[in-house]
């Protein structure tokens, strides 16, 4: 008998395992303490990876595989993800055992040295689902001087085919970026698909019963995130079908009353890897194909480029430079996290809406994670291992290999420039072009200094201030540092004095 491990974001049903079912083979699936403890997650990011573990389960079953699955309150579990398999080795009379490779260095480094302390046959599998390699991105960049992705992106074009013609990008240009800033100024947008959330609801109800330590909040009603493969491939469709032929356009823009605007909401399907990557590309790009007059090159592009590019892109880097990465904390900031980052409760209308989004949904986009949840937390100088846990924890995609280079490369720029050729840094001027948050907050966003100024304003300056010696010889800076050279010494010394008040209480504000 041999043992097959799958963890909660292997839940790839089309991976070679299945293929054909042995009666020599065990599945063991587990819901575990050891991982809803390790750093205090969402309520909905805890239930939706356990009703997508246990759909799966249920799948390998009606398919006829032979399945062992412990529940978080199952008698016969450890808690322990090697005791839980040890057990299972155990009860099966195995002798041998297989997992596929983790996507978490943490959870890499124990079963590899599970693996060896075992007196039997093991095997550790490929997870079948990148695109790339856990090495591409090395072997790429190997000899270079620097990390830009533009170039891994192109590489990536290039090699699986993806929008090209006679070995040359589609339209002539590779990247529509430039058409991907725009503001939404309104109008109608398709409501988010609504996935079967009855399991979800099953499982909440369980949870609720042991006392979990949690963040956010869980409505019966308002679980978006599918948990099946056939919903996740329901939902992929739905966007192509209703949402793509905006994206591009707004991808970047956020909204007073829209959580969601024009965004996939597949981000969860993709990280527990019911859906592939290939998959959302080409049924994206068949989506464009069939229907030039609506979906643009501009949007097709602009979503092709965050599964192809970005995110092989952040998986491979991870790899790369783990486990030194975890540690990197280059701008040397040692601040503590605000206490209305679990709560929502600030002044902030920017921040309030997109932390109490957070709160409520597990989610919220790319620029709302970027440019206000992290922009302010590194404009307070936060100890990046406190915005890692806070970002890992709160939202349901979240798992480590995308969570930390994108939150201490791109966000917090603790990396010093590894991912990011500059800090993701900006004062209220860039919250109020990309979004409503500024109409009928508290504060002014023209203003640096007095008690009505935004936040925002003051914390940028200061941190160009503060950071001068780690940042003057970015020549993406340059023109910012130019500016703060012609702010009257008088004038910068209120600046920061604001800047210092604000980071000794920032939950006062």
């Amino acid at each position: 008998m041999e043992v097959r491990l799958i963890l909660g974001d292997q839940l790839n049903v089309n991976h070679s395992w299945f293929m054909d079912v042995n009666k020599h083979v065990c599945y063991a699936l587990f819901e575990m303490r050891q991982e809803t403890d390790y750093v205090r997650h969402h309520i909905q990011k805890v239930v939706g990876f356990f009703a997508a573990m246990r759909s799966f389960a249920r799948q390998l079953e009606a398919d006829g595989h032979t399945v062992i699955y412990y529940t978080l309150d199952d008698t016969n579990n450890t808690q322990s993800l090697t005791e839980n398999i040890q057990k299972v080795l155990t009860l099966t009379g195995a002798t041998s055992f297989a997992y596929q490779l983790p996507d978490e260095y943490r959870l890499d480094v124990q079963l590899n040295s599970f693996s060896a302390s075992l007196n039997m046959k093991t095997n550790a599998a490929d997870t079948e689902h990148f695109l790339t390699t856990r090495t591409e991105l090395t072997e790429f960049y190997e000899g270079k001087k620097s990390l830009v992705m533009e170039f891994f992106y192109r590489y990536m074009r290039k090699k699986h085919q993806y929008l090209m013609m006679d070995g040359q990008p589609e339209g002539g240009s590779w990247n529509y970026d430039k058409f991907n800033r725009n503001t939404w100024k309104g109008g109608n947008i398709p409501p988010p698909y609504q996935p079967d959330n009855s399991l979800a609801n099953e499982i909440y109800g369980q949870i609720a019963k042991l006392n979990l330590d949690t963040i956010g909040h869980f409505d019966k009603k308002e679980f978006l995130f599918a948990v099946t493969r056939e919903d996740s491939l329901a939902q992929l469709d739905y966007f192509c079908t209703h949402l793509l032929h905006d994206f591009g356009t707004y991808q970047d823009t956020m909204h007073q009353e829209e959580t969601n605007l024009f965004h996939a909401r597949i981000s969860f399907s993709l990280n527990t890897k019911m859906i592939s990557p290939a998959e959302v590309i080409e049924s994206a790009i068949d989506a464009y194909r069939a229907d030039k007059d609506r979906i643009s090159l501009a949007q097709i592009e602009g979503f092709v480029r965050q599964i192809l590019g970005w995110r092989e892109y952040i998986r491979g880097l991870y790899w790369k430079e783990m486990p030194d990465y975890k540690k990197k904390n280059e701008l040397n900031n040692h601040g503590k996290l605000p206490a209305f980052y679990w709560t929502g409760d600030t002044k902030m209308n920017c921040l309030k809406t997109s932390i109490k989004n957070s709160l409520d949904n597990a989610y919220a986009h790319h620029i709302q994670r970027l440019m206000i949840t992290g922009n302010f937390a590194l404009l307070l100088q936060t100890n990046p291992d406190e915005v890692d846990d806070w970002y890992l924890g709160i939202y349901a995609d979240a798992v480590e290999w995308v969570q930390l280079p994108n939150t201490r490369g791109m966000s917090q720029f603790a990396d010093g420039g590894i991912l990011a050729t500059k800090p993701y840094v900006s004062s209220g001027s860039y919250v109020n072009k990309m979004s409503n948050y500024c109409t009928g907050c508290s504060y002014d966003k023209k203003k640096r200094i007095g008690e009505d100024a935004c936040p925002f304003n003051s914390l940028y300056w200061n941190f160009l201030d503060d950071k001068k010696q780690e940042l003057r010889g970015n020549n993406r800076m340059g023109m910012m540092y130019n500016l703060l050279g012609k702010i009257k010494p008088e004038e910068l010394a209120n600046i920061k004095e604001r800047a210092y008040q604000i980071m000794e209480n920032p939950d006062a504000y």
